[in-house]
C-alpha cells in the first residue's frame, strides 16, 4: 500500500502548518517516505535469492532473459557477450553489480532456466505495475534486435515474457513495431534503420518478424508513426494525445517511483528522447506547430 506515508503526511502537515498548503507539503514528504520504503522494502526470488531489493531484482531479472535470449539462438556468441557488457556500461553498474548481473546472465542460458516463473516472480514483485512492466518488455526487444536480426526463438520468448506479463498478442506485435522503428532515433540521434518484412505466410500467422537489413540512413516518416503507434492519416490531436501517453509512461521520474532502478534512468532518458524526436519528425514533415 503505496499511499499511507501520503495519507499519514496530509493530516501531519495539517496539523502542524494549520493550513491547506502544509496539508500539501506533509504529503509530498509521505509520498518520498513511500517511494523510499518501497525502493528498500525486500521481495525474494527462488531462482535469484531472499530478500532482494526489488531494484536488485529487476537488474538480475533483466540480464538473466538476456542471457535466455540469446542462447535461443543455439549458441551465445562473442557478440552477444559484447552486448550485455555494454548495456553494464550503459548502466553503469559497479563492480558488485556487475557480478551479479553477469552471473544472473551466466543462470539465463541454461537450458533449465523456468523463465514463466522467473517473470511471474517479476511481475509480483513489481506489484503488475504496468508502466514498469512495459519498460522491462521494451528493453528485453531493444537488445533482441541490437544485432539487426530476430529469429522465430527469439520472438517466441519475447512473446512468452510478454504474455506472462499480461500483455495481449496485439500488444506485443504493436510494441515489436514501435521498439524496431525506434531504433532510428536511438539518443535522438540518426540511427540504423531496421527494415523488417514477413517472410512467408507462416511467419505472418505466427506473428514473426524476419528478413532484416540495415542501411545507414536517417530516420524515416513511417517509422516516426511507427514509434509513436499512430498512422499517416491521423490527425493532430490524435498524434499529440499518443505522443503525451507515452512520454508520460517513460517518463524517468515516474518510472523511478514505480521501482525502476537508478541504473535503468539512462535508458528511460533514452526512450524519451526517441519518442520526442519521432513527434519532432513528424510535424515538421505535416508543417504542425
Amino acid at each position: 500500500m503505496q499511499f499511507i506515508g501520503k495519507i499519514v503526511g496530509f493530516f501531519l502537515g495539517y496539523q502542524i502548518f494549520h493550513s491547506f498548503f502544509g496539508a500539501l507539503f506533509g504529503a509530498f514528504l509521505g509520498h518520498l517516505a513511500d517511494k523510499k520504503l518501497y525502493e528498500l522494502g525486500s521481495v525474494r526470488s527462488t531462482i535469484f535469492g531472499k530478500n532482494l531489493t526489488r531494484q536488485s531484482l529487476f537488474t538480475q531479472t533483466t540480464f538473466a532473459v538476456l542471457g535466455h535470449i540469446a542462447k535461443a539462438k543455439g549458441r551465445v556468441t562473442e557478440d552477444d557477450i559484447h552486448l550485455a557488457r555494454q548495456l553494464m556500461a550503459r548502466l553503469k553498474l559497479d563492480a558488485a553489480n556487475q557480478q551479479l548481473a553477469q552471473q544472473a546472465f551466466t543462470l539465463g542460458k541454461e537450458s533449465d532456466f523456468p523463465l514463466r516463473q522467473v517473470i511471474q516472480e517479476f511481475r509480483e514483485a513489481c506489484g503488475q505495475r504496468a508502466d514498469l512492466l512495459r519498460f522491462f518488455v521494451e528493453v528485453q526487444m531493444q537488445a533482441a534486435v541490437q544485432d539487426g536480426e530476430l529469429d522465430s526463438n527469439e520472438q517466441q520468448i519475447l512473446f512468452t515474457i510478454a504474455e506472462t506479463l499480461g500483455m495481449s498478442r496485439f500488444q506485443f506485435e504493436r510494441m515489436i513495431a514501435m521498439v524496431m522503428a525506434a531504433q532510428q532515433f536511438r539518443s535522438g540521434n540518426f540511427y540504423q534503420e531496421y527494415h523488417y518484412q514477413q517472410n512467408d505466410s507462416q511467419q505472418s500467422q505466427q506473428g514473426s518478424y524476419g528478413g532484416y537489413r540495415q542501411a545507414n540512413s536517417a530516420p524515416s516518416i513511417e517509422a516516426a508513426y511507427n514509434v509513436l503507434g499512430v498512422s499517416a492519416s491521423d490527425d493532430q490531436n490524435t498524434v499529440k494525445r499518443a505522443y503525451r501517453k507515452l512520454m508520460n509512461e517513460h517518463h524517468p521520474d515516474k518510472l523511478a517511483a514505480k521501482g525502476l532502478p537508478d541504473e535503468m534512468m539512462e535508458l528511460a532518458k533514452e526512450k524519451a528522447q526517441q519518442i520526442q524526436a519521432a513527434y519532432d519528425l513528424i510535424c515538421k514533415y505535416k508543417g504542425w506547430k
